[in-house]
C-alpha cells in the first residue's frame, strides 16, 4: 500500500512540475513594444526594418512581440528621435539630419566624403559610432544604424557643369543643404515624403539624394534627369534607437537577442540600400529619364566647390569644444578601408 502511495506521489509530483513548468512558458510576461519606421510600408529599408522586429521575436521565443508603425504613423520623421526619448514609441528608424544641428559629432558621417556605395557608407557609420561613442546619443539605447549610397542630384531640368547649379532650388536637408549651397543652387529643407508633391508643383527644381529615391519615393516619375556627381558623394547617417527605460528593463538574455540580431542587420541594411539603389537606376531609366556623368575635369570642380564644407565643420565644432578634424579624417580612412575590401 505504500508503495503504491509513494508511486502516485511521485506521479503527482513530476505531472504538477510538469505543469507549472508549461504553465510558466506558456504565460511567461510578453514584453510589447512598438516600432516607429518613417518609410513608406513598401521601401525596402521599411522592409528590412520590419524582418528586423520579427527575427528578434523569433530568437526571443515569442517573449517579445514588436507592432511596427512604418510610413511615420506613430511619429513623423523629424519627431520620431524624441519620439522614443519621451516614449511615445519605444524604438525608432529616422534621420538624424531631421534635427539639424543636434547631433554635432554624427553630422561629420553626412559629409560630402565620396562614398561609393551603401555597403561601406553602413560600415563607416557604425565603426564610427562604435569607436566615438558620441555622448549626443546618450538618451537613448543605439541599435544600430545604416546609411545610404552616394547623394546623386536628380532634376527636372540637365545638369551637366557647375554652372547650370546656378540658382536652382534644391531640395536637401541638413549638411547635403551646405552641399547644394557650395554648388551655387539654392537649399530647400524639407522630408523625402514631401519631396514628390513639391517637385511636382515647381516649388523645387530638384532633389538630393541616393538614386534608390528615384523609385523608392516614384520621384522619377517627377524629374527627367539624374546627375551621377558621385565624386562629392555624400551619405545621410539613419539610426534605430530604443527608449532608455524599455532598454533597462529587459533582462540580459534578452538584450543579447537584441543586440545579436541588430549587429547582423547592419549588412542586411548596407546590401538593401546597393539594392534600391540599382532598382531606381532601373526605373528612372524605364521611364525614360537620363543620367548624366560627369567627366574627370568637371567632377573635380564639384570636389574644389564643396571642399570648404569640410573645413567649415571643423572649425564650426571646434567652437563647440568638438575636435572635428580627427572626426573627418578618420572617416575618410574607414571610407578608403571599407572601399577596399
Amino acid at each position: 500500500m505504500n508503495r503504491n502511495r509513494n508511486a502516485a506521489w511521485i506521479i503527482f509530483s513530476v505531472s504538477l512540475i510538469a505543469f507549472l513548468s508549461f504553465a510558466g512558458t506558456v504565460f511567461a510576461e510578453t514584453t510589447q513594444l512598438t516600432y516607429s519606421i518613417f518609410f513608406p510600408a513598401t521601401h525596402g529599408q521599411a522592409e528590412a526594418g520590419m524582418a528586423w522586429a520579427k527575427e528578434v521575436e523569433k530568437r526571443s521565443q515569442g517573449q517579445v512581440k514588436i507592432t511596427v508603425f512604418p510610413g511615420g504613423t506613430l511619429t513623423k520623421a523629424n519627431q520620431c528621435y524624441d519620439g522614443v526619448v519621451n516614449g511615445i514609441s519605444d524604438i525608432g528608424m529616422s534621420v538624424f539630419a531631421y534635427n539639424r544641428g543636434r547631433f554635432p559629432v554624427m553630422e561629420a558621417v553626412d559629409l560630402p566624403l565620396g562614398y561609393p556605395n551603401g555597403k561601406v557608407a553602413t560600415k563607416v557609420v557604425n565603426d564610427f559610432f562604435q569607436q566615438v561613442q558620441p555622448k549626443e546619443l546618450s538618451d537613448v539605447k543605439v541599435l544600430y544604424l545604416h546609411a545610404h549610397g552616394p547623394g546623386l542630384l536628380h532634376t527636372k531640368k540637365p545638369v551637366r557643369a557647375l554652372a547650370d547649379m546656378d540658382k536652382l532650388k534644391i531640395r536637401s536637408t541638413g549638411l547635403s543643404a551646405k552641399v547644394v549651397e557650395a554648388l551655387g543652387a539654392i537649399p530647400v529643407a524639407m522630408p523625402q515624403g514631401a519631396t514628390y508633391e513639391s517637385l511636382q508643383k515647381g516649388v523645387v527644381e530638384g532633389t538630393f539624394g541616393p538614386i534608390e529615391v528615384l523609385k523608392g519615393w516614384r520621384q522619377a516619375e517627377v524629374v527627367k534627369y539624374t546627375t551621377d556627381c558621385r565624386g562629392v558623394g555624400y551619405t545621410t547617417a539613419m539610426f534605430v534607437v530604443m527608449n532608455l527605460k524599455k532598454w533597462n528593463a529587459l533582462d540580459d538574455p534578452l538584450k543579447q537577442v537584441f543586440e545579436s540580431v541588430s549587429a547582423e542587420w547592419i549588412d542586411v541594411h548596407g546590401a538593401k540600400w546597393d539594392e534600391v539603389d540599382a532598382a531606381g537606376r532601373a526605373f528612372t531609366q524605364e521611364l525614360g529619364n537620363s543620367i548624366i556623368d560627369l567627366d574627370p575635369a568637371e567632377s573635380d570642380r564639384w570636389k574644389a566647390a564643396v571642399a570648404p564644407i569640410l573645413d567649415d565643420y571643423v572649425t564650426r565644432t571646434k567652437s563647440t569644444g568638438i575636435d572635428g578634424k580627427p572626426l573627418v579624417d578618420n572617416l575618410k580612412a574607414m571610407i578608403q578601408k571599407y572601399a577596399a575590401e
